[in-house]
């Protein structure tokens, strides 16, 4: 997926596609735990396909719910949705961040092996 260490740097174009990719799955990734809540909200909340979307995307986004929840499964569903959401974020920042920080660490690490070349002979 990634160059190896002693490949050089991967094209600007290749890291363009990289960072797409990334963007798309994590794109992926929020639609998913949206449905999974828009989901959750309707079933036991039984709201409205529009209030459970705004619920979920607020619970999604770390913003808290938006109305007051009245059944013991809505409550339990939003709890475990918080918690699921707040592994989701880290999941996401992970998944854009890591094309980023490869390319910078391979950068950083062949520069340091030319140093270390250029100090050698």
């Amino acid at each position: 997926m990634f160059e190896r260490r002693h490949q050089p740097l991967a094209p600007r174009h290749v890291f363009f596609w990289r960072m797409m990719r990334s963007c798309g799955f994590a794109a992926l990734a929020i639609l998913i735990a949206l449905y999974i809540g828009m989901w959750g909200y309707h079933y036991y909340e039984h709201m409205s396909w529009t209030d459970a979307y705004v619920n979920a995307s607020m619970i999604l986004s770390g913003m808290g719910p938006l109305g007051n929840l009245s059944t013991e499964g809505g409550k339990i569903f939003a709890g475990s949705y918080a918690l699921f959401s707040g592994l989701l974020f880290i999941l996401i920042i992970s998944l854009i961040m890591a094309p980023i920080l490869h390319r910078f660490f391979h950068k950083f690490h062949m520069e340091d092996e030319e140093d270390t070349k250029r100090r050698l002979h």
